[in-house]
């Protein structure tokens, strides 16, 4: 059949918009034979759009551990991750961005990003029981980031709450560099039966191809191209790149996906994500190592006049592309039209190992699939990059330069107001986090923790970045980034499994931001590593840019623990006055790169706390063995804020009149003392009648352990001579603040 067709005839120009260099250009005509026609080159710029493509990034990510005895896939092959949990169960789990749309239209945005990640849960035949998330938006004295964070999170709460799946937790952060550019990146997790886990694959040539779902629309057209590119002031402008989601579809397509996963004529079935009809179809393709061919005649469209384009390019969501076996087309149909939902058969598998694409009895696509699929020949990349020009000007903080401030008392009500302390119910009130009822812990603790039905079993998760860390030191504050995930999961009693990640950059073409994603991908690597939790996938989103610059490097690590033992889980909260306060590991906090510095001093710079990996792979070991060995009451690591607020968050999350006093000495400055950030350092509370044995086994790993203070019945919290605060007046702080700040 003829390629011709009636589009605009290519030229620099149209070759340029659709974000394909000149050598890209030459490249394609090489793999084609030929130039290629309109449609051909839409299906390459977004398969070869960095959002699809990861072609900056793949060779980076390839030094990342990718496998493990208790993965059930490697890292890139299904649609997320998988882990063994024994009993003949896995968790699929996964987290991704959706930041470009959010920027321009957060509601949409935002929701579409929970309902994308949960499709790629399901696809796995795992029903989704976790919904977590990590935010982050500019000053909050700017209306229009104000704005953002309101429409974001509502976003965020609708969508998961009108789907019946808890919100356990996450982050919100507050840092001037991503004003304008927020990030949105949401996580989920799902429970399967290993027997009932989905492929993301088409085989066997002659197997019919179905779309299910919904149908599609003009919405969300480029949108991956449109997320592999540079905010501007034009972006508003392309609110028709965004996505709109309707989750009660997406409902009635997970029950009917997850009935459609236990059939054993199943071949394979994929979310028609980035890049729709285009990326489900050559990457499941590509996979089996077959072709398809598929007639868009046969796609229903719920907006008059769609061309061949449009339809391959749309992502508009909750659809879905599946293979089955061939004869078995009625027993699909039946399922979908039980959930009132669309099952339309679209194409066929075939042995040609293209994407065929016939439009109105033309054919108007035909590519090898294997030239536009990762890992395959699409292209990669070496950048360049350097160290950047910043660099060892942000880390030479002089402390003596500091002078000392001596309101303490003042100074740990200010840091318990500020954005990125202070508690956050005012978002995660938004989200339902106790529905199906097998929620222990939710919002405001270290980790979620999430109770496995019919077992004894649960999961803690955690998702964890500090930005301002990975600016000041993009190696070192990737690992810590790894580290503190994963020590939020030990303090609620999981021992961490594995990662995903949503690493989230500026443009890779600037050799600076390169390096910065270079250094991070190094250090995330070797904590990986060390804490022997392999990376079963995520994202790369690059161009998170304002016109002031890139945002923070920020690879958002989601980490994943099991608890073998659902009875024996710890939170932060003190329990009962009398308690020994004790820290794990050696306390030798550092101000350079502290929220205090921050807030107090109006300073960024480093360096950051010296890591020592062995420490915290040690503490990590006693804190875990501590809780299930029923030692202590409480865990609760340092971090933003130092001890004063790691202190101050215990007792306001305890019930009736629990306080604290706290009294031993330190050979630093007090502002470094009660404010200042270190790594490797957990504070928990145990009885009288415990401490010998925790002490014990402390001794046994090398971990220094030391005594300092008691859980008290006095509803105050004091610290040496230095601070000494009524609760009333801390809980006021921690949490009214945030919702004072929106609503200015």
């Amino acid at each position: 059949m003829s390629l011709d067709i009636t589009y605009p005839e290519i030229n620099n120009e149209i070759i340029k918009e659709h974000g394909i260099s000149e050598s890209e250009y030459a490249y394609i005509k090489d793999i084609l034979g030929r130039n290629p026609n309109y449609v051909e080159l839409g299906i390459f710029s977004v398969m070869w759009s960095e959002h699809c493509s990861y072609k900056s990034s793949i060779k980076m990510l390839k030094t990342l551990p990718r496998s493990g005895d208790k993965l059930l896939v490697d890292a890139g092959e299904e649609n997320a991750g998988l882990v063994d949990l024994g009993d003949n169960l896995a968790t699929a789990f996964k987290i991704e961005s959706h930041n470009h749309p959010s920027a321009v239209e957060p509601y949409q945005g935002a929701a579409t990003g929970v309902g994308g990640i949960m499709r790629d849960i399901f696809t796995m035949g795992a029903r989704p029981i976790v919904s977590m998330n990590s935010l982050r938006f500019g000053s909050l004295t700017n209306n229009r980031n104000r704005f953002l964070l309101d429409h974001v999170v509502k976003g965020v709460g609708d969508y998961s709450n009108c789907l019946g799946i808890p919100t356990l937790g996450g982050e919100v952060v507050i840092e001037e560099s991503y004003s304008g550019n927020p990030l949105v990146n949401a996580f989920s997790l799902g429970i399967v039966d290993t027997k009932y886990t989905a492929s993301a694959i088409a085989e066997g040539v002659g197997n019919p191809v179905f779309i299910v779902g919904a149908k599609t629309g003009r919405d969300g057209i480029h949108g991956a191209t449109f997320a592999s590119d540079e905010l501007t002031e034009e972006s508003e402008s392309k609110k028709s790149n965004v996505q709109v989601g309707d989750p009660f579809t997406e409902k009635l397509l997970l029950e009917a996906t997850l009935e459609m996963c236990k059939k054993d004529w199943l071949v394979g079935v994929q979310d028609m994500g980035a890049a729709g009809i285009t990326c489900s179809s050559s990457e499941m393709s590509a996979k089996g190592k077959v072709g398809i061919k598929v007639d868009l005649d046969k796609v229903p469209l719920r907006e008059d006049g769609m061309n061949a384009y449009e339809i391959l390019l749309s992502e508009s969501q909750e659809r879905m592309l599946v293979v089955i076996k061939k004869g078995y087309e009625k027993e699909l149909s039946a399922i979908y039209e039980k959930w009132d939902l669309l099952c339309c058969e679209i194409g066929i598998v075939t042995n040609t190992k293209n994407f065929e694409v016939y439009s109105k009895s033309k054919l108007v696509a035909n590519i090898p699939v294997d030239s536009l699929v990762l890992g395959g020949d699409a292209p990669q990349y070496d950048m360049p990059y350097s160290e950047p020009s910043y660099y060892k000007q942000v880390n030479s903080l002089n402390i003596d330069s500091l002078t000392l401030n001596n309101n303490f008392n003042k100074n740990l009500i200010t840091l318990l107001s500020t954005p990125n302390i202070t508690n956050k119910s005012y978002v995660y009130n938004q989200y339902d986090s106790t529905v199906r009822t097998n929620t222990v812990y939710g919002p405001g603790q270290s980790a979620g923790v999430i109770r496995i039905k019919d077992t004894n079993k649960g999961l803690a998760v955690s998702t964890d970045c500090n930005g301002r860390y990975v600016y000041l030191d993009p190696k070192k504050g990737a690992m810590i980034a790894v580290a503190e995930a994963a020590r939020n999961v030990v303090c609620a009693g999981g021992e961490p499994l594995a990662i995903t990640n949503c690493l989230n950059f500026g443009n890779p073409k600037d050799p600076e931001i390169y390096w910065q994603f270079r250094q991070a991908v190094l250090g995330m690597g070797e904590m990986c590593r060390a804490l022997k939790t392999p990376v079963t996938g995520g994202n790369v989103s690059f161009y998170n840019e304002n016109t002031e610059g890139a945002v923070y490097p920020t690879p958002v690590i989601g980490m994943v623990g099991l608890i073998d033992d659902i009875s024996k889980t710890t939170s932060i909260t003190y329990k009962d006055p009398g308690d020994f306060i004790v820290c794990l590991g050696a306390l030798n906090p550092t101000l350079g790169g502290s929220e205090y510095l921050k807030t107090i001093h109006g300073k960024i710079e480093g360096p950051i706390h010296n890591f020592d990996i062995k420490s915290e792979l040690d503490v990590q070991e006693l804190c875990l063995y501590a809780i299930k060995n029923s030692l202590i009451n409480s865990a609760h690591d340092i971090s933003d804020g130092g001890l004063s607020v790691n202190i101050s968050e215990s007792i306001l999350f305890s019930e009736n009149n629990i306080g604290a006093e706290i009294n031993f000495s330190r050979k630093v400055r007090t502002d470094e003392l009660l404010f200042g950030e270190c790594q490797s350092v957990i504070i928990v509370t145990v009885k009288e009648k415990d401490l010998h044995s925790l002490i014990e086994k402390a001794q046994e790993l090398n971990v220094y352990t030391q005594t300092i203070g008691k859980v008290t019945d006095s509803c105050d919290l004091k610290i040496n001579d230095l601070i000494d605060v009524k609760k009333n007046k801390l809980k006021t702080a921690y949490f009214d603040s945030l919702e004072k700040i929106m609503k200015a």
